[in-house]
């Protein structure tokens, strides 16, 4: 998927009529949305610096393939904005991540087919849909079972700068929007 550039991002935020912030963390989900690849982009925007980042904006093959809730597997609804939805905090009581503190909106796929599917069943609430990394230690390849519909860094070095970017925002909420590829 190609790199996109502050203008080309606050073009896109122009057009759909979301809120442009001084920071913000925006994902991009990859049409061609391979299954179980981190194929997708994260960014980070400060004023008119742009940081990008390798992620996943869907679930794992572990997820899509077998059942962690009878609805299906969660997968974050995209050209949507998720206004102050998250903060620093502790991914499953482990180590600091982004973890959500707001409702968002998901779909859920639940035919198992191991594709990552944006269907009409929609769900708001709060899910436990958090920015974290994948592997401490090594760039995972593969998203198995890192993801059940959380936002996922793939490298670790990338996840240690977004952290770090985070905190000297100096903010204690931050705003995800996530688009399609465009």
């Amino acid at each position: 998927m190609k790199s996109y550039s502050y203008i080309e991002l606050k073009n896109r935020f122009i057009k759909f009529n979301l809120g442009w912030y001084p920071f913000h963390l925006i994902g991009i989900r990859s049409a061609a949305d391979a299954p179980n690849e981190f194929d997708d982009k994260f960014y980070t925007v400060h004023d008119k610096s742009v940081t990008e980042f390798s992620c996943t904006t869907n679930p794992g093959i572990s997820w899509l393939t077998k059942v962690l809730n009878p609805k299906g597997a969660a997968v974050l609804k995209a050209d949507k904005q998720y206004i102050n939805c998250w903060q620093i905090g502790k991914h499953r009581g482990r180590y600091e991540a982004l973890v959500q503190t707001r409702p968002v909106t998901v779909h859920r796929d639940n035919n198992r087919d191991g594709k990552s599917d944006e269907t009409q069943a929609l769900e708001v609430g709060l899910f436990g849909i958090n920015i974290h990394r994948a592997s401490e230690n090594a760039i995972s390849k593969n998203i198995d079972s890192w993801s059940a519909g959380c936002q996922v860094l793939n490298d670790p070095a990338q996840f240690a700068e977004l952290m770090a970017l985070c905190k000297m925002s100096g903010q204690k909420e931050f705003t995800y929007t996530l688009l399609k590829q465009f």
